[in-house]
């Protein structure tokens, strides 16, 4: 393979990458914990953009289930959008580990 060639193969990637990371930015990743008394969304750069909590939740003897129950939903916000991510990149990389890139 030729010094143009691979460059050219470079400069492709980049593109694939640079577009894979606007997806990502824009994905976002709901999850539920309590049967769905409390809901977390994640989006793409691992920021938590809202959080519901059903009134019946809150119970003034009982904070620390609903603590629970918001970490619980916000973890698993945060490894499905980080999941998705991974899916995303990997498609693009082809499962190569770039460092600097996620």
């Amino acid at each position: 393979m030729d010094m143009r060639q691979m460059m050219r193969q470079a400069q492709k990637m980049q593109k694939e990458l640079n577009k894979a990371q606007e997806e990502i930015a824009a994905m976002s990743f709901e999850a539920t914990a309590g049967g769905g008394m409390v809901t977390a969304t994640a989006s793409g750069d691992m920021r938590i953009t809202a959080l519901s909590i059903d009134p019946e939740a809150v119970d003034p003897e009982d904070v620390e289930m609903l603590q629970d129950m918001v970490t619980a939903a916000v973890n698993e916000a945060l490894a499905g959008v980080s999941e998705l991510s991974n899916q995303r990149m990997n498609a693009v990389t082809g499962g190569m580990s770039i460092p600097g890139l996620m």
